[in-house]
């Protein structure tokens, strides 16, 4: 053959060969192909194998997989006019292949666009320190927002997730003193309640000693009374037991024993005569039976 001609076949070849792998695609599960013939959307197909027509078709990869656009620093200036620079991430995800690839040309950009701005609107209703506390609304305030205008282009904004907030440094410094402050006051708060702690306990501890104190000595002193009434009350039994004779001669020795010492004098009153007429009439009695 001409070497011609086997260089047209073999260019034609590749040709038909490159034509032929162009309309045969494969797509993934996470993956649709809009199709587009003679630039009108016949279809959206996939997963699986996906036949194309050679020349006439064009097929529009869309992912239908979460993605997130990471949006840069963006200085915003708060109702109080304090600048503050916000970065944030848009998470997203296709819900329609075909209104993506028909309704937009660049989702990302536009997405980017009206997530700035809404921004901007939203931090510029509130002071400097909701922004700072208020991070959760301001992430649904966007992703609402955003939802809204995104929706009809076949795609689902599933969250906004602010990542840093950079107020101005005076604010930080001022911040930073606050924080401290905080701290201090929290140390001195914490102090202050060891020590009314420990006084409280230190007093309850006092208190229940002088209870068990009191509570001692008042049974001490129930017993002592306890003991003494019944010693008294033995007395009086052994007493009960005596009769007059007996105290008489005990009254007597105990007489005896003071007039012993040779200093002691004795002045008896008229009674005690009084009381040695029942020992005089024992006696004579006692005599009267020993003659």
């Amino acid at each position: 053959m001409d070497p011609l001609t086997i260089f047209l076949a073999f260019i034609a070849l590749v040709i038909l060969v490159s034509i032929i792998a162009t309309s045969i695609r494969i797509v993934p599960e996470y993956q649709r192909i809009v199709v587009l013939r003679l630039g009108r959307v016949v279809k959206v197909a996939g997963p699986g194998i996906v036949l194309l027509i050679p020349l006439i078709d064009k097929g529009v990869t869309v992912d239908l997989r979460e993605q997130y656009i990471e949006v840069t620093k963006q200085t915003c200036i708060t109702k109080d006019n304090a600048p503050v620079d916000i970065d944030f991430l848009i998470y997203f995800r296709v819900v329609d292949p075909k209104k993506s690839v028909v309704e937009v040309s660049d989702f990302r950009g536009a997405a980017i666009g009206i997530a700035t701005t809404t921004l901007r609107a939203v931090v510029g209703d509130i002071d400097l320190d909701q922004v700072l506390a208020k991070r959760e609304y301001i992430n649904e305030v966007l992703r609402e927002k955003l939802d809204e205008v995104t929706a009809r282009w076949g795609v689902k904004v599933t969250a906004v997730e602010i990542r840093e907030i950079i107020p101005p440094r005076e604010v930080q410094e001022a911040m930073i003193k606050q924080m401290s402050a905080e701290r201090n006051r929290r140390a001195m708060v914490t102090e202050a309640e060891g020590k009314r702690e420990a006084a409280v306990r230190v007093a309850q501890g006092e208190k229940e000693a002088l209870i068990l104190k009191a509570e001692g000595e008042k049974q001490a002193a129930i017993l002592r009374a306890e003991g003494q009434a019944l010693a008294l009350r033995y007395v009086d039994e052994e007493a009960r037991k005596l009769d007059p004779k007996t105290v008489l001669l005990q009254y007597l020795a105990a007489l005896q024993s003071v007039a012993s010492a040779p200093s002691t004098k004795i002045v008896l009153p008229m009674e005690v005569f009084r009381l040695l007429s029942p020992l005089k009439e024992y006696l004579e009695e006692y005599s009267r039976e020993k003659g």
